[in-house]
């Protein structure tokens, strides 16, 4: 293969690469920064869904996006295809120390697909959710690595040797090497503002801010009972509405918890918004599977005076039917009448409990959890513990240490 039709071959699959990382920059920005954004064409599924892995903490490293990092790979590469050009300009001279751009496009295309693997195995076994245009990426990556690889001498091995030969040599003269620190100091610079920062991934920074409570094995401050908080007419009362299979209802449960305990006049009451199109007629596909049972046995529950630490087993244990609801709540040492559970679980009582909940969440047009309540405000999904506070000190809420 011809050097000409070699960067002719590599350039096209650069330009593929570009078109497919910009739109991966769009999809993370419309899945991160726009809340009224529709889903993206390859949104197809629970598992096939380039939205979903955007909204992860592994779409950015260094809290910068994994698009963003594609974008630079790929203007880099067609930097090194026209560096020959490029360094007799005058003031660009300084690119003569790149000599070998087949040895260098090489070993950034093998590192880049050996990364791109590692990713690919995050998303299938940790997000559990596939980019297609992420694989699209990954099959660029390979071709560009065979493509400029072809033809050097040890091919892969040779290319990463040439580089990393001719990078000390670039380092030796003193200019080079002052300004090749100084290039590095602002990258780190940079860098470091962007990951403590998360300007640009809010999911590291919303990561950072209920991670403790989100990851939690358990409810390390869970009540007994059915009353969490304070039992005074006076109490200032926060309405929760909850979805037993939705991952941030349980963090937000946590919290909740510890409200009740760090506020002196705080009540948390408990209602049902479960996903579910078993007892949820709004709902057009199947969902949160198995929450309408789980909300029937915890009201049902509370009739035997069990409910919050109901609550929080079905948070921590998630039973996926109703054998397993009852087999958790058998298991628990809760002292449950299972018969008068099981028949209460089913009562008309209870499921127009239920509906009744739903129905006020739809009039709010809040269909999703969790959904706070305080006074007359309304706030849908989780708030990181200190705006949690706050919002409650606005609402009348007095923490225990202020009354002393």
């Amino acid at each position: 293969m011809t050097n000409q039709k070699k960067s002719l071959i590599i350039f096209i699959l650069v330009l593929l690469g570009l078109l497919v990382t910009v739109d991966l920059a769009f999809i993370y920005y419309q899945a991160n920064f726009n809340q009224y954004a529709l889903p993206s064409f390859c949104a197809i599924n629970d598992l096939i869904d380039c939205d979903g892995v955007a909204r992860t903490t592994e779409s950015q490293f260094l809290g910068v996006p994994l698009a963003y990092w594609g974008l630079f790979l790929y203007s880099f590469i067609l930097m090194l295809l026209s560096v020959d050009t490029l360094k007799k300009v005058p003031f660009l001279r300084f690119l003569e120390v790149f000599k070998n751009k087949y040895h260098y496009i090489a070993a950034l295309g093998i590192i880049s697909f050996t990364i791109s693997m590692i990713l690919a195995g995050v998303s299938l076994f940790v997000i559990k959710k596939i980019c297609i245009m992420c694989v699209v990426t990954y099959v660029i990556n390979l071709f560009i690595g065979l493509v400029a690889a072809a033809g050097l001498d040890k091919h892969f091995i040779g290319a990463v040797k040439q580089s990393w030969k001719d990078f000390v040599d670039a380092l030796k003269p003193i200019p080079y090497r002052i300004a090749f620190i100084f290039v590095m100091l602002a990258a780190c610079g940079f860098l470091g503002w962007t990951y403590t920062s998360a300007k640009f991934s809010p999911a590291l920074k919303f990561h950072r801010s209920i991670g403790q409570y989100a990851y939690a094995k358990v409810n390390k401050y869970a009540v007994k009972g059915n009353v969490l908080g304070s039992d005074s007419k006076e109490a200032v009362i926060l309405y929760v509405y909850s979805d037993y299979n939705c991952p941030m209802c349980f963090a937000c449960n946590v919290m909740l918890h510890k409200i009740a305990k760090e506020f002196e006049n705080i009540r948390i009451e408990a209602h049902s918004l479960p996903l579910d199109m078993e007892c949820n007629r709004y709902l057009e596909r199947a969902f949160h599977v198995g929450s309408c049972t789980m909300a029937q046995y915890s009201l049902a529950a509370e009739k035997q005076g069990k409910f919050w630490e109901v609550e929080s087993l079905f948070f921590e244990k998630k039973p996926a039917d109703e054998e397993s609801v009852i087999e958790t709540l058998k298991n628990s040492g809760f002292d449950l009448d299972m018969d008068k559970l099981m028949k209460d679980a089913k009562s008309p009582e209870i499921n127009e409990t239920i509906q009744k909940d739903i129905k006020y969440a739809m009039d709010q047009n809040a269909m999703g959890t969790p959904l706070l309540k305080m006074g007359e405000d309304l706030e849908m999904g989780i708030k990181p513990y200190p705006e949690l506070k706050k919002w409650v000190i606005e609402h009348g809420g007095i923490p225990k240490h202020t009354l002393f």
